[in-house]
């Protein structure tokens, strides 16, 4: 085969197969509360710059999943979503963790990036894993469908915080519980204060039930429970936190 016609070829399957994964990659549910229901966060929202945050030599040797997973109790046949994947850090080690009985819902708003996590996850041949394409105020995950949820450096890029932490509770069954990993800086610099996560998941009606030091830079982990009943506000309830202060 001529040298020209074989690399026609080649990027012929390659595109073929990219539009194979991104058909794929789909919104779960449908949409829920519009995100002009909510108040907007009073304080600056860092922009996604990358679908990793590290090296992933560096997090593995860190511990930096092991501990998220014993930390909030993660066990084999349980449904955990990656809630901004990213690159798949935390879906891939997730996947072998849950094992087959079961399974990995890897979420994110940008779509590309789960087109490339697809590809990822088909090499390594993890057959235990979803993908849910989200919005900036709605993750779109089907209903009572999460034991837990884990956030893991990227709350901070989320741009309509209230709405999306509302829309989050639906997909959570009874006694799930969310874990939100971040930095001690401010949002702007792609951290969030712990005051200041603590007032606006607050705000939504979620309680804080501990929150733990990770080693190295990994900055802390932040376990909420989801609210349930009278604790469900109505999305004109909710009053945004200030800035910095982590107060209303």
């Amino acid at each position: 085969m001529a040298p020209a016609r074989a690399a026609t070829l080649t990027l012929l399957v390659a595109f073929t197969a990219t539009r194979a994964y991104a058909a794929d990659i789909r919104y779960l549910a449908p949409p829920g509360v519009a995100a002009n229901e909510f108040p907007s966060p009073r304080r600056p929202v860092a922009q996604i710059v990358s679908p990793r945050r590290a090296a992933e030599e560096h997090r593995d040797a860190l511990d930096e999943a092991g501990q998220i997973a014993r930390l909030l109790e993660l066990k084999p046949g349980m449904t955990v979503g990656d809630i901004g994947a990213g690159n798949g850090y935390h879906t891939v080690r997730l996947s072998y963790l849950v094992g087959p009985a079961g399974s990995v819902v890897a979420q994110d708003v940008t779509r590309d990036f789960l087109v490339e996590l697809a590809k990822r996850t088909e090499l390594m041949k993890l057959t235990n894993i979803r993908f849910a394409l989200g919005e900036a105020h709605d993750p779109r995950l089907p209903a009572s469908s999460l034991d837990a949820a884990i956030l893991v450096h990227m709350y901070h890029e989320i741009a309509q915080p209230y709405a999306f932490l509302y829309n989050l509770v639906p997909a959570l069954k009874r006694g799930a519980r969310v874990g939100i990993v971040d930095l001690e800086l401010p949002t702007s610099k792609h951290g969030t204060p712990i005051e200041l996560l603590r007032c606006e998941l607050a705000a939504v009606g979620y309680r804080a039930v501990v929150t733990y030091e990770l080693a190295g830079d990994g900055g802390y982990l932040a376990v909420f429970s989801p609210p349930e009943g009278a604790a469900r506000k109505s999305p004109r309830d909710i009053v945004a936190c200030r800035d910095r202060a982590g107060r209303r």
